[in-house]
């Protein structure tokens, strides 16, 4: 498992998370090391949760043959590939996700029950209703380095 993210606390919780590999997408070596932590073969799958198409571009350049690119992050923004040529002769995919099903809900409430799935080290920091402008403002802005924010009536 291989967790991009240009923000270096990110990077950290995501190898305390269990990753592999965390990667700045900014350095100038990227792909090599992308190349290097998959013995040469590129990605399987690539997750933009981004939604940002410099990501959803970078990440395509990075999938090895038969790679999936599964779109997470919603933007109104068209998808371009300018792979061309190499993006068919490595059958490369790109995939649409939208949400999850009823019953991927359930099973995750129901890990969580039974303690096989700990949330709360993703939690960091439980606000007020009241205050979700504040904590909108917060996520936008990466104010205090937030992963989630936990509305509370």
């Amino acid at each position: 498992i291989i967790a991009i993210d240009p923000l270096p606390g990110a990077r950290e919780r995501a190898l305390e998370f269990g990753a592999d590999f965390a990667l700045d997408p900014a350095a100038p070596d990227f792909a090599e090391q992308v190349r290097a932590a998959t013995a040469g073969q590129g990605l399987d799958f690539a997750f933009d949760c981004a939604g940002v198409p410099a990501v959803r571009e970078q990440a395509a350049s990075v999938l090895g043959r038969e790679g999936s690119l599964i779109l997470v992050g919603i933007t109104p923004k068209p998808l371009t590939i300018t792979e061309g040529l190499t993006f068919n002769y490595m059958m490369k995919q790109v995939r649409g996700h939208y949400g999850a099903t009823p019953e991927g809900v359930t099973e995750l409430v129901q890990l969580a029950s039974n303690g096989r799935l700990d949330l709360a080290p993703s939690i960091t920091d439980h606000i007020p209703l009241a205050e979700a402008a504040d904590a909108v403002n917060r996520l936008e802005n990466k104010i205090g380095d937030p992963i989630r924010l936990i509305l509370v009536p």
